[in-house]
């Protein structure tokens, strides 16, 4: 089968070259140039388009553009840091670069509150006609709102930590707001010590130091339903009034109640509108059009009284869609004025961002009569479809209207075929369907010919796997409320949990929930490997299912209820179009440069008239299963394998007092176990008598953490500090630096002596060590004389000195892994064939203790390459059964920039070395063949330590 045409035509990290454009015979013609702000109003009842251009969006995006040329004037320090570390992809640790849309939305509310006037002459943002100020960022669905609001955050916090006196442009106290439960829990990231924060997995922070103030934040997220007022309880004996705005502050915001100068964050900000007097919208009509008016008017209201009583500095909003609705069908709704960027659904889709929707065009029967179209495209305003779905009291038994069956049929041929690749693929989780319908009686008769009726492919007739969602329970679920009795659907929803193919204890910590709080494990889940929605393969609503509901394996729809605006379109489909990967292939762009886009994925969708498909002239590939991740850990119990380095900020070349020890001429220290106390038994005891029955021990041997090596270094530094330091001539760093050095060479070497075997095991020997310090300093000092030398000084982090394995966070890759056992790291990413035999080499060698592939641990060097300062991230920190740490670099091919990075690590090395305390460094590059491996690491592995003045391995002379 030929593969359809692909809408695919940007890449999600660069500004688009080019956009579709409709044309009057309704296709589709490539065009030259960005896609101008602006939106589409579809009249499904007339089939006419119109587009509405967003001028005071294209007039911001002119002025964004010329301040980003000028080199973002009028910003702060951190601000600027913050811009440049996101932009800078080639050396962050990030897995991949910000998309597009995500940098434009951050910069343009940067430029908004921290560009100088002169940028933005002329640009007036109106407001909703609140107190506060709104700024609006509409993002498609899947272009990322989540790692915008992280990035938001970041900015915010640590500039009001840094200016604690602009407290009217940043504020590090935050109030989110979500629309329901199942957003409120997918914000959980948006904590900074949560698991799976994004300031972590996306890199956000340029060092760790900002990171750890970050720690600082106060935050707050909320589901809308918080806002509410209490309900004044009638029957009360004592009436206690309204409740007052500083009990509702309180009461609302918790912790954060305690700070003024809030900063608000909408989510699926189109929830929250002030409703205009104008306004004459009847409940049906609301419900109809997709629309609250309770949740908008209680949003806003409840905002307002937050202003009233803390103060909001601003409110950021984000929504997809971020329209209010009018209440005329005719003239869709009214986009909020406030909006001051725009990355639409059209641009989503050809960034390859979202799934494609591939909306049927024809079939072999007779078109409608009015709109010459295939009836499946439109298909409840059919009325043998429409009239038949309307009719009250209809029993789950009725048979479909047949146009409906035909409908299913065909589009669970697709979905046959789609389940079959998965399968083969050996992916736990099948594809899923989505109906959206008009009521719950159609609900239930659809319910009933998937699981007991006439449903065609035999695939589909699965009770176990098909979810009737019902809206009254999962609107209890989403507010935390239980809805009423209905033995009939929780005996439903067990049946889809005993179902489920997932470990026992799971479905034992499931079975124990009442049925909303099921429904929601249920339905949030679907598709997630290990859930209880696992499995299911069909799901039913007559909603259009919660905001922040992102199971990417939907790759079918069904419509069954009327479509008057584009917007619902759009938030039907938008339940469909998370990627299942992110997988990218070469292709040539209208620009005529190749570039790797993401490969087209498509959801197919009958019965909803979006505006912008995919042509269906060919059935397309279907998308690929998701991709398994790996959890990458560090393993506490593999603390024998931690690698531990200094964080190098960069290298000074200086002339510095010096001082030198002579160990020929030094005498002997010897230590005598049998004079040193290391462990000691407690009993209890009464007149003098002991029991020794309950006798305990107190031993040092079992606290291995408190006796590391870098730690008595530094003791033993202090304490000779205080007898060297008033005939030294340098400065106290210096002193201090060159002490810890000079112990360490001591510790290390034949001088001093012990004469047991037993107590010369690294852990007694450092206990002794310790417990003996001040006649090791006394040693030591006595032998010690000052020189002048030149040499490279280190410069380490004052906020994070020392790194380390141990400190590395959690995070998830869906590149090849392998699993490791000499590296405190659970598993090492491989992205490529060097890569991959590196690792198996080092896992069997005797002379490598311990190793690890530096990905997110933060380990990295600077160099200059072009006049600019550049971050250098070596392959692989490893630590040979010598002693020695050594930092290897996988290269294929070399360049002039690579041998910059060398010099660089070369000047690391020396510097470190002769810095002392951090034990002995070198380095390498493999270069030409991988087996090459085994003779770098075998030679470091037997050779001396380097002295001060090199680091270079055998391969690589500078």
């Amino acid at each position: 089968m030929s593969s359809a045409r692909s809408l695919i035509i940007a890449s999600p990290f660069e500004r688009p070259t080019h956009h579709w454009l409709r044309q009057g015979d309704n296709t589709l013609a490539l065009k030259e140039g960005r896609r101008p702000a602006g939106y589409e109003i579809f009249d499904t009842r007339n089939n006419t388009v119109r587009t509405v251009e967003l001028a005071l969006v294209n007039r911001i995006r002119q002025r964004v553009d010329a301040w980003r040329n000028a080199g973002y004037p009028g910003v702060t320090t951190i601000t600027r840091q913050l811009l440049g570390h996101w932009r800078d992809d080639e050396h962050s640790t990030r897995q991949n670069a910000f998309y597009f849309c995500q940098i434009e939305a951050i910069e343009t509310l940067v430029w908004h509150l921290e560009a100088p006037p002169d940028f933005k002459q002329g640009i007036a943002i109106p407001g909703d006609g609140g107190l506060w100020e709104r700024l609006c960022s509409k993002m498609a669905t899947g272009s990322g709102k989540t790692t915008v609001m992280a990035m938001i955050i970041t900015w915010q916090v640590l500039n009001a930590l840094t200016y604690p006196k602009r407290n009217k442009d940043f504020s590090r106290a935050v109030f989110i707001v979500a629309p329901g439960l199942t957003v409120k829990e997918r914000l959980q990231v948006l904590h900074p010590g949560h698991p799976g924060n994004y300031y972590d997995l996306f890199d956000l922070c340029p060092n760790e130091g900002m990171r750890q103030k970050l720690n600082q934040l106060e935050l707050g997220i909320e589901n809308w339903h918080s806002l509410m007022p209490l309900k004044e309880q009638e029957r009360s004996v004592v009436r206690k009034g309204a409740e007052s705005d500083e009990a509702y502050v309180r009461r609302v915001l918790g912790k954060l109640s305690s700070h003024k100068d809030i900063l608000i964050i909408n989510d699926e900000a189109h929830h929250a509108y002030r409703k205009p007097p104008e306004l004459k919208v009847s409940r049906k009509d609301a419900e109809a059009l997709g629309i609250d008016l309770d949740e908008a008017t209680r949003w806003i209201e409840g905002l307002d009284r937050i202003h009233k009583a803390r103060r909001i500095i601003r409110c950021f909003d984000l929504s997809a869609t971020p329209f209010a609705p009018t209440g005329k069908t005719s003239t869709e709704s009214s986009l909020f004025e406030w909006v001051v960027s725009d990355f639409g659904l059209n641009d989503a889709i050809e960034a390859g961002l979202v799934k494609t929707p591939r909306v049927v065009i024809r079939d072999n029967a007779l078109p409608n009569a009015q709109t010459y179209r295939t009836k499946l495209y439109h298909l409840y305003r059919e009325p043998e479809v429409s009239e038949d779905l309307n009719r009250r009291g209809a029993e789950p038994h009725e048979a479909l209207p047949q146009i409906v069956q035909e409908a299913y049929t065909l589009l669970g041929a697709d979905w046959r075929a789609t389940m079959e690749a998965w399968r083969e693929s050996g992916h736990p989780s099948p594809p899923v369907m989505l109906t959206v319908c008009n009521r719950t009686e159609t609900a239930a008769r659809i319910e009933h010919y998937f699981r007991h009726g006439d449903a065609y492919w035999p695939e589909l007739k699965s009770p176990e796997r098909t979810l009737r969602v019902d809206s009254r329970v999962l609107e209890k679920a989403e507010i935390g409320e239980t809805a009423g009795t209905d033995k009939a659907y929780e005996a439903v929803l067990q049946e889809i949990l005993e179902a489920a193919r997932i470990p026992e204890w799971r479905k034992e910590a499931l079975r124990s929930l009442k049925k909303e709080e099921l429904l929601r494990a249920i339905v949030d889940n679907v598709g997630k490997r290990n859930t209880a929605g696992q499995d299911l393969q069909n799901v039913i609503s007559v909603a259009m299912l919660s905001e922040g509901w992102d199971a990417k394996n939907v790759t079918h729809i069904m419509g069954l209820r009327a479509f008057t605006s584009q917007l619902l379109c759009e938030q039907v489909i938008g339940r469909g179009l998370r990627r299942v990967t992110y997988d990218t292939e070469p292709v040539v762009c209208p620009d005529g440069i190749e570039r790797q886009l993401f490969r087209a994925e498509f959801v197919n969708v009958f019965g909803v008239p979006l505006s912008i498909f995919q042509d269906a002239d060919g059935d397309g590939e279907p998308p690929p299963p998701p991709r398994h991740s790996t959890q990458i850990e560090a393993l506490k119990e593999r603390s024998e394998r931690e690698i531990s380095w200094p964080n190098v900020l960069r290298v000074d070349f200086v002339v510095r007092p010096r001082l030198e020890i002579d160990l020929a001429k030094m005498p002997a220290l010897k230590l005598d176990p049998a004079q040193i106390r290391v462990s000691a038994d407690l009993a209890p005891a009464l007149g003098g008598i002991a029991d020794l029955a309950k006798a305990v021990s107190i031993d040092l041997e079992k606290l291995p953490e408190d006796f590391r090596l870098q730690r008595l270094l530094f003791v033993a530094a202090r304490k000779a500090f205080e007898t060297v330091q008033h005939g030294f001539t340098g400065s106290r760093a210096s002193l201090i630096q060159q002490l810890v050095g000079l112990v360490e060479v001591f510790f290390n070497s034949d001088k001093l002596e012990i004469p047991s075997l037993f107590h010369q095991d690294p852990l007694r020997k450092r206990i002794l060590v310790a417990l003996s310090m001040d006649t090791l300093v006394q040693h030591v000092i006595e032998h010690v004389h000052q020189e002048n030398a030149e040499r490279l000084e280190p410069v380490f982090d004052p906020e994070f000195p020392i790194g380390s394995t141990r400190a590395m966070r959690t995070w998830y890759s869906t590149k090849p892994c392998l699993e490791t056992t000499r590296s405190q790291i659970s598993h090492a990413v491989v992205d490529s064939t060097w890569e991959h035999y590196t690792v198996q080499r080092l896992e069997k060698r005797p002379d490598v203790a311990a190793y690890a592939k530096n990905d997110h641990l933060g380990f990295q060097l600077h160099y200059l390459w072009r006049g600019s300062r550049r971050k250098y991230v070596p392959d692989f920190l490893i630590r040979l059964a010598n002693g020695k740490h050594l930092i290897l670099e996988i290269k294929g091919e070399d360049s002039d920039q690579n041998r910059s990075k060398r010099m660089a690590l070369d000047a690391w090395v020396r510097a470190v070395n002769a810095r002392g305390g951090f034990g002995t460094w070198c380095w390498d590059v493999v270069k030409g063949e991988p087996s090459k491996v085994d003779d770098v690491i075998a030679f470091h592995a037997r050779s001396a330590a380097p002295s001060p003045s090199t680091g270079e391995g055998i391969l690589m002379p500078l």
